[in-house]
């Protein structure tokens, strides 16, 4: 009998910046304890030895990452994460005015370039300030590399940003985003950043540990990526990345009046994970 899909929770280190102060945030370790006692099953950030040495000590599963342009730094940044215990890595590529053309370029690079390490699987994130910036760079992208290879392009999915490009309400996120599905189900890493038309991260709770309005709004649309990635395959043994990715304050995502990044990823994991049972049930 073939094993079940599952989910695993991985935190993005992001979400730790500046945690529980400015002044005095945790060390690496401090907050990798953290991660394992709020039932993470791993945390991704551009890895390092540091990294792959304290996630062994922990059981923790990591996830790569780097965001390039550079074509001749693919090799090493690959192995870089590679040779820190990462086999998925999540790739920012390129910026907002790469065209088409040389997106593929690039991508095809990227992938000859994984596939010559081995045992790594690369996949391009949705992102602003990217080469998939808009749902048209981004479906363009990944039908020019299967016109090329005759393959699914791996993705990472982080629909925020679409959303934002596109000023879309809540009663069209399905309709909007969800409309490649053999995409959503070829892709393991899913960035699970609620969010609305106007704004690529809104908070999770109030502040007074009851959801928020708009994560109310956004969650049948999780449910909805959570199904379609299921598809017909509910019964094959998959895995599914899901990184409830809340930025902080530094650098703009957080809002410093509104609750912690890091305790907001930590509900947002538990409600994730409840929505997963609710599917597979």
């Amino acid at each position: 009998m073939a094993s079940p899909p599952k989910i695993v929770h991985v935190v993005n280190l992001w979400s730790l910046r500046d945690y529980p102060s400015a002044d005095r945030p945790w060390s690496l370790e401090e907050q990798l304890d953290a991660v394992k006692a709020a039932g993470f099953d791993g945390f991704t950030s551009q890895l390092g030895p540091q990294h792959a040495k304290e996630a062994e000590k922990r059981d923790l599963l990591v996830v790569g990452y780097f965001a390039s342009g550079e074509e001749t730094q693919f090799g090493d940044l690959l192995k870089s994460q590679k040779d820190a215990g990462a086999h998925h890595i999540n790739v920012q590529l390129a910026d907002h005015d790469t065209l088409p053309d040389e997106a593929l370029r690039l991508t095809l690079r990227l992938m000859e370039q994984a596939e010559r390490i081995g045992e790594i699987e690369p996949a391009v994130e949705v992102h602003r300030d990217t080469c998939t910036e808009t749902p048209e760079k981004t479906y363009a992208l990944a039908d020019g590399y299967f016109q090329k290879t005759g393959k699914l392009l791996p993705m990472t999915w982080d629909f925020s940003h679409l959303s934002v490009v596109k000023h879309l309400s809540p009663e069209n996120y399905i309709e909007r985003l969800l409309i490649r599905p053999d995409l959503v189900r070829r892709s393991v890493q899913f960035h699970f950043r609620p969010f609305n038309g106007h704004h690529c991260q809104v908070p999770v709770t109030r502040g007074d540990g009851n959801l928020s309005k708009e994560l109310i709004d956004w969650l049948p649309f999780a449910r909805a990526t959570i199904h379609a990635w299921l598809g017909a395959d509910a019964g094959s043994a998959r895995t599914m990345i899901a990184v409830p990715e809340m930025g902080p304050v530094r650098g703009g995502y957080n809002f410093e009046q509104l609750p912690n990044s890091w305790e907001e990823a930590v509900r947002l994991r538990s409600l994730l994970e409840q929505v997963w049972r609710e599917a597979i049930a």
